[in-house]
């Protein structure tokens, strides 16, 4: 009896033994097989995670950076299936003075990636068109949004609580894995990205692989120089303030002021704050610590603001919160590399005085995304590469516009010593004025809802012989005439090195390019042309 009762109690023991030494024999066993492969090496030591994914050995993306480009892009592949991995130098909110204004063009990429609602719950405010002054004068410019359905504007916001929210929304797919960590290098095989080395928050060196790697860590970007020639120019510098406590002249429009030297931006970023961006030419700027800027701008830019913004404008200067940004622009210019791509600003740049960067950067995830969309199998980074080189090609018509119009913009609205430039500005403000698809045409192209590159061109030559007739009427003059000769000169000299950077061929002609009919690699045949 003492036999069988001393054996009753040993049997499940024995049976616990058993099962916890198999469990743990096997665990231990898949582990040593994983450690034998380097990405699952890297991928099983990962900190920082956020969200309800878990970084693996088994990615088919890694994306560098999860600004607005990273992280939409993070959500929109992680909603296709794919497992996606986000690297983020810096997972807390980012305070900036630019990527506060997306057109309405850009909020419809919005919708169509299904992230409409990063704008909601960020006190962000709906922008309708613009209001454009000049010596005392204003003209409003409406967004022609009667085609579309009422939700659809243009959205002002503070960038960093924009971001967050879209990373959220990354971070809550279960195959879509945030993590912070500083991206150092790219790992390159026989001319073949295999993924990234990185050092995690703590300082740990690890190493991440998938089949794609997409770097989108922003202007700053130290990873760009072997995926493209970048020929990064810096136009001018924006000096940041918040204004509190004021109205703007026209509610719910962006505020373009022609000033001298250069424009000056008022726009809503919440219910009771209005940035200003005052555009300074060059790289340089007043010092701030030494109070040549609050000097500059009392001096300089005060008198030029509107009446309605001018205390609130003295005010945000005394408070001291003065804030500087380059303003970079980089036309795409990429080394078309296996396993690796370029996206956002790490990209493509534009001088951000017509708020276009976000548009272009959520316009090009859209045919990213609908050129991945057939492929199940990311693997072959040959075949992939030759395949993707349809997308700088499909991404122009959109990308082509904005950026050719940032950059001709500026230069038309900034004041100049040439009397030629100066009748150019004038014409523009007088041309946009008239209404009608004087108004209608530009504000469409500018808002990213009608992106075509040859309604750009004629809009841009229209406006120079509007203004060459204004120099002509009623009664031409030698001196006129000669002003107007040198007022188109100088059009042409404006916007036609933009398009040539930009790639005619790309940017009107596309359908003569040979990757624009790339169709999807297989694993039977090579990728076709």
């Amino acid at each position: 009896m003492v036999d069988l009762t001393l054996l009753a109690s040993l049997l499940p023991f024995l049976f616990g033994f058993l099962f916890l030494y198999y469990f743990g024999f096997l665990r231990k066993k898949n582990q040593d097989i994983l450690s034998n492969s380097p990405a699952s090496a890297a991928a099983t030591t990962t900190t920082a995670v956020v969200g309800g994914g878990e970084c693996g050995s088994r990615d088919d993306v890694i994306i560098v950076g999860a600004g607005v480009a990273g992280a939409a892009l993070a959500h929109t592949l992680g909603k296709e299936g794919r497992r996606v991995r986000v690297i983020e130098r810096d997972l807390t909110e980012p305070d900036r003075i630019v990527g506060e204004l997306l057109q309405p063009g850009g909020y419809l990429k919005l919708v169509e990636l299904g992230l409409e609602d990063c704008v909601e719950e960020i006190d962000a405010q709906r922008v309708f068109g613009y209001a454009l002054f000049k010596d005392g004068k204003a003209t409003r410019l409406s967004y022609p949004l009667e085609k579309f359905h009422s939700d659809v504007s243009g959205r002002s916001f503070h960038n960093g609580r924009f971001i967050q929210r879209m990373r959220e929304k990354a971070s809550s797919l279960p195959n879509v894995c945030v993590e912070q960590g500083t991206v150092t290098s790219l790992l390159e095989e026989n001319g073949t990205i295999r993924g990234v080395q990185y050092k995690t928050k703590s300082g740990q060196e690890l190493k991440a692989y998938a089949p794609l790697t997409i770097v989108c860590d922003g202007c700053f970007s130290n990873l760009r120089r072997s995926l493209c020639s970048p020929k990064v120019e810096v136009p001018s510098c924006f000096v940041g303030l918040v204004l509190e406590n004021c109205q703007l002249p026209f509610a719910n429009h962006g505020h373009v002021i022609l000033a001298d030297p250069s424009p000056i931006l008022f726009y809503p970023i919440s219910s009771t704050e209005i940035r200003c961006l005052v555009d300074v030419p060059g790289e340089k700027v007043p010092s701030i610590s030494n109070g040549e800027m609050a000097k500059y701008l009392n001096t300089v830019i005060a008198p030029q603001v509107p009446p309605e913004l001018h205390d609130a404008f003295i005010s945000a200067i005394e408070k001291g919160n003065i804030r500087t940004m380059p303003n970079r622009s980089m036309p795409a210019a990429p080394h078309p590399t296996p396993g690796a791509l370029l996206m956002g600003d790490a990209f493509n740049m534009r001088h951000p005085l017509t708020g276009g960067g976000m548009t272009v950067a959520l316009s090009d995830i859209v045919v990213l995304r609908n050129l991945l969309k057939p492929l199940n199998d990311l693997g072959d980074a040959s075949a992939l590469c030759k395949y993707l080189e349809c997308f700088y090609t499909l991404r122009k018509p959109v990308a082509s516009t904005i950026n050719t119009l940032a950059g001709a913009l500026y230069k038309v609205f900034s004041a100049s010593p040439d009397e030629a430039r100066n009748e150019m500005r004038q014409a523009c403000f007088d041309y946009l004025s008239l209404g009608g698809v004087c108004s209608n045409g530009p504000v469409s192209l500018l808002s990213g809802l009608n992106p075509r590159p040859l309604s750009l061109v004629c809009h841009f030559f229209a406006v120079a012989i509007f203004g060459v007739g204004r120099l002509l009427l009623p009664f031409p003059s030698p001196k006129r005439m000669w002003i107007g000769a040198r007022l188109i000169s100088s059009a042409s000299g404006i916007i036609f090195p933009i398009i040539k950077a930009e790639g005619v061929r790309q940017m009107f002609f596309p359908a003569t390019v040979p990757a624009y009919y790339r169709a999807p690699p297989t694993k039977d045949s090579d990728v076709q042309i």
